[in-house]
């Protein structure tokens, strides 16, 4: 790759004194200004320009340069000395997908701040979060259409990994096991006509294979493990029975194909999951701490949506409490953990994902995900937990016993043909550990617009009758109704006389800060306020609206550092 040294840059420099930067600038460098009005514009800046390299081949970024002053004092304008490079990296990470993996380094010089920042793009294709794409041509950054964002993962080769084209006989890389392995678990729903194929023949209906060719898609359906290693190198998957955070007590790992791999994990994980018996009333219902269609699911999409281009293992973590299933490769295509629920699926591997979908083992529609959280649900606990730390996605089940109370209630429901959507539950489970619920919070949980979960909470209350309106305009909040809490009671929700007193938080957060205000004392931030009030942070928010409204208290900072004060230490 292009790279330019930190001497390289130097001796370029010196040209600024009878030139402009924007002369230099050519297909591997570019240089831009730091806007010193706006750090956040300053970012954007960078973020386009990196995504704009890094489509056009990689190269070079100087920033804080002027291109289009001359003479180097005119120029070189600087960075600000508080901008870490560390940040600069992680700002560009965050913002791109694939995540673009940037090097930054600081150049001193003599002119400005005395500090430029040289951050180097590595060749790849990325776009930013919000979708958009530059390609960089000559000294210009150009808008990439759809079409020629196709165009240009076709000539690199990187449009689905999992379509490469394996150049040896199919023969030599099937296993006969781990054919038939793919027959029986897909055996339940895939066509019948489909499975009574010859090994060759249902390779090719699933489209898997090129011109005769496996691909890698085919290896990982059904491939032996020498052709996995030696194809898919850094394909491998670890299960570690965890007696804490740092030891395991029982370890396996493995490079089969995905159907020996997933029957051979969920094994591990059944030997601890056994089926637990609750008898409610006249009804006995089995459970386990783990279920077993989360399971499944979660699992198929941690290897369909897997990089198998990163050498890191697809890791099942199992403890006493919680269930950790992790896979190499970040959220792609827009999603995210706070969307994930809502979000249209998106494909890293394609082709091996279309064949996952003929033989009916993951779905088109994205309902794994909402799977995943219905099995949780249903029983009473808590939903799934997804997480992104670096080039990784995992999904954490926590293993909390069943509530009978609970899942009498939905199974009942569901029997008068009022089913509950994965939505609904969210809400009734929140309610199972919290006194109200608020529009922002509905919203938070089922990750639907404020509008949408606004209209979800008054369909629970007018149409359902499980919920009652308090408040109103933003102090509007929701409570389950006396009759919904007397079929839910037992099943974790709070006592329903154990309601905020709302009166009582509002004298002891005005007589805090009048308080502080006569020793000359800071007020209070909202963190501090949850700690006086026992509030939640939507909850504090609301009553602190009320009392802005009221004259009473004032906002003054923005964010975590927003600080609330009596309003006649403010006058």
């Amino acid at each position: 790759m292009f790279r330019v040294t930190r001497d390289d840059l130097l001796g370029t420099l010196r040209q600024l004194e009878t030139r402009a930067a924007s002369s230099l600038e050519g297909q591997r460098l570019d240089f831009k200004r730091w806007i010193d009005r706006s750090k956040g514009d300053s970012l954007r800046l960078i973020v386009q320009a990196s995504v704009c390299m890094a489509n056009g081949g990689g190269g070079s970024v100087v920033v804080g340069v002027d291109d289009k002053a001359v003479g180097q004092a005119a120029a070189i304008l600087g960075v600000p000395a508080d901008i870490e490079t560390d940040k600069i990296a992680r700002a560009v990470a965050a913002k791109t997908s694939p995540r673009l993996a940037i090097a930054v380094e600081e150049v001193a010089v003599d002119f400005g701040t005395r500090r430029l920042l040289l951050v180097h793009v590595p060749d790849c294709h990325t776009t930013t979060t919000d979708g958009q794409c530059w390609q960089r041509h000559g000294d210009e950054c150009v808008p990439m259409t759809p079409d020629m964002i196709v165009n240009h993962l076709e000539s690199r080769g990187s449009l689905d990994f999992t379509a490469n084209a394996v150049h040896v006989p199919l023969s030599e890389v099937v296993s006969a096991a781990a054919a038939e392995r793919l027959r029986d678990i897909s055996g339940r729903d895939a066509p019948a006509d489909l499975l009574a194929q010859s090994d060759q023949e249902l390779l090719a209906s699933l489209g898997v294979l090129r011109d005769g060719l496996p691909t890698i898609a085919a290896l990982l359906l059904v491939g032996h493990e020498d052709a996995l290693r030696r194809f898919v190198p850094a394909y491998k998957w670890t299960y570690l029975r965890m007696r804490s955070g740092t030891g395991y007590s029982d370890r396996a790992d493995g490079t089969q194909a995905l159907p020996v791999a997933v029957d051979r994990i969920t094994d591990r994980i059944m030997a601890d999951n056994p089926i637990d018996t609750i008898a409610h009333g006249l009804l006995h219902f089995e459970y386990r701490k783990f279920p077993e269609l989360a399971i499944r699911e979660a699992l198929l999409n941690a290897f369909g949506h897997a990089d198998y281009r990163i050498a890191s293992p697809i890791t099942i973590e199992q403890y006493s409490n919680k269930l950790t299933i992790s896979n190499p490769g970040s959220f792609i295509g827009g999603v995210s953990p706070s969307n994930i629920l809502r979000h249209v699926s998106v494909s890293r591997n394609p082709m091996l994902m279309e064949a996952l979908l003929r033989l009916r083992l993951v779905n088109r529609v994205h309902l794994g995900v909402r799977r995943i959280y219905e099995s949780m649900l249903l029983d009473g606990k808590e939903p799934p937990i997804w997480d992104e730390v670096g080039n990784s996605v995992s999904v954490v089940m926590l293993g909390q016993q069943m509530s009978p109370r609970f899942r009498g209630f939905v199974d009942g429901e569901n029997e008068s043909g009022r089913a509950l959507e994965v939505e609904d539950l969210l809400i009734l489970q929140h309610l199972g550990r919290h006194a109200e619920v608020t529009t922002a919070t509905t919203a938070r949980l089922t990750q639907e617009s404020a509008e949408e979960a606004r209209a979800r909470l008054n369909r629970l209350a007018i149409e359902r009758g499980y919920l009652a309106r308090g408040g109103s305009g933003k102090g509007t909040y929701w409570r389950l109704r006396r009759e919904a809490h007397a079929r839910l009671a037992g099943s974790g929700i709070p006592d329903r006389d154990n309601r905020i007193d709302w009166a009582t938080a509002r004298t002891q957060v005005v007589s805090a800060l009048l308080q502080r205000a006569r020793r000359s004392e800071p007020g209070l931030t909202n963190a501090e306020i949850r700690q006086v009030t026992g509030y939640d942070r939507s909850q504090v928010t609301r009553l602190m609206v009320e009392l802005r409204d009221e004259g009473l208290v004032i906002l003054e900072g923005h964010g975590r550092g927003a600080t609330y004060y009596h309003s006649g230490q403010r006058n």
